[in-house]
């Protein structure tokens, strides 16, 4: 979610002062009224399908394959590089794509509401003619099956992406060759990307796969495998017989696996830079997600005086980027104008709130290379202390804390995206706990993570909540309690509620008792199957039988209070008044109230200490104070700490 941010630099930091922007998405119509649940995997997808979900996943792909003539290597590389295979039962995309074989059915609804794939498609008539927002209809056809069996994400999922590829085949070629390399135009095709390099960089993810191999258990926990076959070199001159537009990169900065369009954000919504040559350093890559349709932010982002841009705005169907500000330049998104100052934005099409919604693989992937390619470029580390979410930015001071957003929430993959950029633990093997005074990383499994959140119409402006909605669904986060036990409150952070009764909730927007995937933490003590942390000031406690949740970190900056007095935190890092030149107008930054680092507490400070410092447009003038600040990790967020305070 993007940030309100009206005025280029001062104050230093704008709390958002309207509601989302567009609607959520409507997971499957209508919830019901009052608090529902959702049912287990398996039972959601007999319930969905009207059969049971199948016991061989790798026999269905194996099936479909030899039943529309596909070669299964395609079919199973197709499906990795659109699901890595799962089912997510029934439930669909950031493009309106269902089960493994990303199958799009986007409704009327969904496009009047600008959302799920429909970005940038027009009226509802150009939507009705567009077959890219109906390959599962297209699939029911070939295979003759109800549009509902196809949606569930089982078996005939999978048999009607084996007959939508054999179709693209057929019209392409003539026939269903049984050589893999023939397919790569049908490859491409199946991406519904309308650009040419968007389809031809998934084709050649596909091959990619078909050439190393894969081997994965499933969210529902089934072992699916493709066997490598490093001599397969597809037919890339098919992809020019697509009838694609070609790409417009003018003035992009991405990697060439990126299709890439640049379009300026309005000159208000940012403020003129030249990072890092200024002394300005770039150290944060900070994700969100539009809380719109594609279409919509860039509409917002260029739209003077919304106070809002990123950098970057990822599509979710097929990966492309809209790049709208310069990397040199400062764009307002997180909400904390020194954050800004140090960072890159990102964001991606999608709704935080809808667990029953997942993010697109090939959203993950494109990001993933972007990524990678400003960590290189800018010297960024590849871990979660410096590739954050927008729900990790600190508030700049203590009125701007309960408003700070919680994007891109609980639902984001942290370590399968971690993974995609060559970190992130690989083997559960790894995980364990640590003795108490030392550090651990939260890792726990996503796809096996379920966790249950509540939504209520509060967090969907559009209506389409018209109750609250309890959800369950693989998650990135763990709650932290105040005891060992699984029936005391929940923490409960007053900086966050601060009207709310003691204790926390479990509501999709109370961020401050949650900690999340990849963030690090002192343990503070055991109890049974309980692991203690240092946490907002505080310590709490969250279930970690035989450390399936932990891995012990190594390497890491531990600090504490210098003194037997607690140290004060801060949101942004700004230098001392007085050290401002003549002319320049000072910040007013002042220490929170909310938080402290309490003495005999333990925090990981996640880099090296940085100076304090301020930039003003006029002149490129950069203000560095005598300060130097550590980064903390001290709740679900970041704080500042003075490096004199601190041991």
């Amino acid at each position: 979610m993007h940030d309100h941010q009206p005025e280029p630099v001062r104050p230093r930091s704008h709390r958002r002062n309207t509601r989302r922007t567009i609607q959520a998405i409507i997971a499957g119509g209508a919830i019901a009224a009052g608090c529902v649940a959702l049912v287990s995997a398996a039972t959601a997808q007999a319930t969905q399908t009207g059969q049971p979900a199948s016991a061989d996943r790798q026999s269905d792909f194996a099936a479909a394959a030899a039943e529309f003539h596909v070669p299964e290597s395609v079919l199973l590389g197709v499906a990795y590089q659109e699901s890595l295979w799962d089912a997510h039962t029934g439930g669909y995309n950031t493009s309106g794509g269902y089960g493994p074989m990303n199958l799009t059915d986007v409704t009327p609804a969904m496009v009047a509401g600008g959302e799920a794939g429909a970005a940038g498609r027009g009226d509802l008539a150009t939507f009705a003619a567009d077959p890219s927002l109906h390959t599962l209809t297209a699939a029911a056809k070939l295979t003759g099956l109800p549009a509902e069996r196809l949606r569930g994400g089982g078996r005939d999922n999978i048999r009607g992406g084996a007959a939508l590829l054999a179709s693209y085949e057929r019209s392409l070629t003539g026939g269903t060759s049984a050589d893999p390399a023939d397919w790569y135009g049908a490859v491409a095709r199946y991406s519904a990307s309308p650009d040419a390099k968007a389809a031809g960089t998934f084709a050649d993810r596909v091959y990619g796969t078909l050439r190393s191999g894969a081997r994965r258990k499933t969210a529902e926990g089934q072992l699916v495998q493709l066997t490598a076959q490093p001599s397969v070199r597809p037919a890339t001159g098919q992809l020019g017989q697509l009838g694609l537009r070609a790409a417009k990169a003018a003035g992009t900065e991405c990697p060439a696996t990126v299709d890439c369009t640049f379009l300026a954000a309005a000159p208000s919504n940012g403020q003129v830079a030249n990072r890092p040559a200024d002394g300005v350093d770039i150290k944060y890559i900070v994700l969100h997600d539009t809380e719109s349709s594609y279409d919509s932010a860039i509409k917002t982002f260029q739209t003077a005086g919304s106070g809002d841009a990123s950098q970057y705005l990822m599509r979710a169907s097929d990966g492309a980027v809209t790049q709208m500000v310069a990397n040199k330049d400062i764009a307002f998104h997180a909400g904390n104008y020194w954050f800004n100052m140090h960072s890159i934005g990102i964001e991606h099409e999608g709704f935080a709130a809808q667990g029953a919604t997942w993010y697109s693989q090939t959203q993950y992937r494109a990001t993933a290379d972007l990524v990678k390619y400003l960590a290189a470029r800018y010297d960024i580390p590849l871990d979660r202390e410096h590739i954050i979410g927008h729900d990790n930015v600190p508030g700049p001071q203590d009125s701007y804390v309960a408003g700070m957003h919680w994007d891109p929430g609980p639902y984001w993959d942290w370590s399968g995206f971690m993974r995609m950029l060559g970190t992130g633990l690989k083997k559960p093997a790894h995980h364990g706990g640590a003795p108490v005074g030392s550090a651990v990383t939260i890792t726990p499994d996503f796809a096996s993570n379920l966790q249950s959140t509540t939504v209520c119409p509060a967090d969907d402006p559009s209506g389409a909540t018209p109750a609250c909605a309890v959800k369950s669904a693989p998650s990135n986060s763990l709650y932290v309690r105040t005891a060992p036990s699984a029936t005391a409150p929940l923490f409960g952070d007053q900086a966050v509620h601060p009207n709310a009764p003691e204790g926390g909730t479990d509501s999709i927007h109370d961020w401050g008792n949650t900690i999340s995937d990849g963030q690090q933490f002192v343990v503070a003590g055991q109890s049974g199957t309980w692991t203690a942390i240092w946490f907002s000031g505080q310590k709490v406690w969250f279930d970690n039988p035989g450390g399936r949740n932990t891995t012990p970190a190594t390497g890491v900056r531990i600090v504490r209070a210098a003194a037997s007095t607690s140290a004060p935190l801060y949101g942004s890092g700004y230098p001392q008044p007085s050290e401002y030149p003549a002319g320049l107008s000072p910040s007013t930054q002042t220490p929170f109230t909310l938080y402290t680092l309490p003495a005999g507490q333990a925090y990981v400070a996640t880099q090296p200490a940085v100076p304090t410092d301020d930039f003003f447009p006029t002149g490129d003038t950069l203000v560095t104070g005598a300060d130097r600040l550590y980064t903390i990790q001290y709740n679900h967020r970041v704080a500042l700490v003075s490096a004199g305070d601190v041991r």
